[in-house]
Order: structure tokens, then C-alpha cells, then sequence
């Protein structure tokens, strides 16, 4: 008989992606994107928060919610692998895993106690889908967490897909100013699948209330459209 533990959602966050295409792939990777943790009723107390805000980085767990299903793989596929090399589950940031929970890094931009919603907290780095359930938030502390001389493993050398951006003038003014940057560093990052590379292919995805249409030709992503 498995064992299973009840686990409580404390609250979700808000962000610009309601799809999971163009998610960056890390927390911290894309630093201008902007999120708000908005607690459950129950879990709107300030006292609950008292000190986090001299805090400047915290841990969010939370639930690969669009990721849940029944059983689980002992090995995986990972993007950066190309998607066709399997290793180990436990050895990956895998969505699909045999619990659906992920852990991310995000910087604590500011508390607002006056909120409509109650304390909540402004986050920025975020690689969460918008309305994720989230599980607990605790303090990012450098001398426990921090580990310079890490090995990466397959991972060594990190994400190598970065692209130059060609974004028409006429297409720029369409994006809201204070999250243009945002939109940037998600595009730069390269938010097609890893192994798409048909220059040919249209990509789209909804970012806060638009649609990006572009394609990318060799290390070059051109946007297209925004409606």
C-alpha cells in the first residue's frame, strides 16, 4: 500500500504566461518577469510574513498542476538533451514525475500588505504558469543554498540556445512599457521546443492579454505580429 500525505495549497501566483509555451525554462533565467503571490483566505494573515521581507531571495513549492497524471517513468527525455536521450527521472527538473511538485528561486521585489487580496508578495524570475498552486515559500539563505563550485552534469555549460531578437518598431509600441523587457528576455531565451528548428514554422504564444507570432531561422527570432 503507497503511502500519501495531504498537502495544502497556500495561495497561487499571477503571471503573464496562461499557456505553458514560453515558460522560460529555469527560475531566474528571465529576472524582468514579474509575478504575484495572492494567498488562500486562510493563509492571508501578515503575521504569517512577519520578517520574510528581509529576505531577498525565497524558494517557492509548488505543483506542476497541467503535469498531473496517473503512474510515473523512471527515465525521461530532457529538452536540453535534444529529446531523444533518457536518463534518470530523479536526475532532471522533469515535470513528470512521480510526484508533481517543482521548486524555483525567485527574488522577493516587495510585500504588499494594503492589497485588495491581502498581503501579498511581488516576486520577479519567475518560471510559473499563471495560477499555479503553490505549496510553501521559505527563505533562499546564500551560505546553506548557495554551492559555486556545483557540477551540472549533463547540463554543463547551460542553455546555449540564446537568439538575437528582430522586433519591428510598429510591433514594440504595441507591448505594454512595463513589460517589454520582460518579453524580450523570454525571446531571447528561445521559447520554441528544443527540437523545433523549421525556419519555416510559425510560432505563437499568449503573453498577459496578447499573441506573439514569430519564427526563427538559424540564431535569429523574428517577431511577426502581436495581436
Amino acid at each position: 500500500m503507497t503511502d500519501t500525505i495531504e498537502m495544502k495549497i497556500i495561495g497561487r501566483i499571477r503571471t503573464e504566461f496562461p499557456t505553458k509555451f514560453g515558460i522560460p525554462r529555469q527560475s531566474g533565467v528571465v529576472k524582468e518577469l514579474k509575478g504575484r503571490i495572492v494567498f488562500e483566505p486562510e493563509y492571508r494573515n501578515e503575521d504569517a510574513l512577519r520578517g520574510i521581507e528581509g529576505f531577498s531571495y525565497l524558494w517557492l513549492i509548488w505543483q506542476f498542476s497541467e503535469n498531473v497524471r496517473e503512474g510515473w517513468s523512471p527515465t525521461v527525455r530532457p529538452p536540453i538533451l535534444g529529446g531523444n536521450t533518457r536518463v534518470g527521472v530523479f536526475a532532471t527538473r522533469s515535470p513528470f514525475r512521480p510526484n508533481s511538485i517543482g521548486l524555483s528561486s525567485v527574488k522577493l521585489e516587495k510585500v504588499e500588505l494594503d492589497s485588495h487580496d491581502g498581503p501579498v508578495l511581488i516576486v520577479s524570475g519567475a518560471d510559473l504558469m499563471d495560477g499555479t498552486p503553490i505549496f510553501d515559500i521559505k527563505p533562499y539563505i546564500p551560505y546553506a543554498d548557495s554551492h559555486p563550485e556545483a557540477t551540472e552534469g549533463f547540463r554543463s555549460g547551460g542553455w546555449n540556445r540564446m537568439l538575437e531578437v528582430e522586433f519591428p518598431p510598429e510591433l514594440f509600441e504595441k507591448v505594454p512599457e512595463n513589460q517589454r523587457e520582460a518579453l524580450l528576455g523570454v525571446l531571447q531565451n528561445d521559447p520554441r521546443p528544443s527540437y523545433h528548428h523549421d525556419p519555416e514554422r510559425v510560432y505563437g504564444f499568449p503573453f498577459g492579454e496578447m499573441e506573439i507570432k514569430f519564427s526563427v531561422d538559424e540564431k535569429c527570432l523574428r517577431v511577426l505580429d502581436i495581436l
